[in-house]
Parts: C-alpha cells; sequence; structure tokens
C-alpha cells in the first residue's frame, strides 16, 4: 500500500478530528452519552496527538511520526470495538 504524504496525513488528522467532536449532532447519536463521550474524546485525542505530531501540521513536534501512525493504528481499533465494548451497540 502507498503512503499518504505527511502534509496531506496532517490536513486529514485536523479534519477528522474535528469531524468526531461534531458527529454526535451530525449523526444523531448525542443522545447517548457512551457513544458521544467516545466520539469526543477520541476527536479532541486526535487533534492533540496532531498538535505534538513531528509534521508538518504539528505545532509543538514532539511525537515522531511512526509513534503517531501507531496511536491512529491503535485508536481505529478501539473506536471500531466501542460499540461492543461499551453496551450501545444495538442502538448505533
Amino acid at each position: 500500500m502507498k503512503s499518504i504524504p505527511t502534509n496531506v496525513h496532517g490536513l486529514l488528522d485536523y479534519t477528522t478530528g474535528a469531524l468526531f467532536i461534531a458527529s454526535p449532532w451530525l449523526l444523531g447519536f448525542a443522545d447517548d452519552k457512551a457513544a458521544r463521550s467516545v466520539a469526543i474524546g477520541t476527536g479532541a485525542a486526535v487533534l492533540g496527538l496532531s498538535a505534538f505530531t513531528d509534521y508538518e501540521a504539528g505545532l509543538s513536534k514532539q511525537i515522531p511520526m511512526a509513534t503517531h501512525l501507531r496511536a491512529d493504528t491503535l485508536s481505529g481499533v478501539l473506536v471500531a470495538a466501542s460499540p461492543w465494548l461499551l453496551g450501545f451497540a444495538k442502538r448505533i
């Protein structure tokens, strides 16, 4: 698989973080506390990780890109599993 350039990755990170935060209201699940918390928490984590990553979009450049990518992978797995882990799979 061909990787995307880090400047594009940075743009996608900030966009994804903002969309995660807005998703409970955009997608109509803001009334479910667990699902809302996962979405907002994930969005905040994505924005925070992006701000501290050592790439073009990073503000502080303290986290290596390889560590950022591992965190992306782990968070993706956890977000995908969260409906079953936190009990809102039947609703959302």
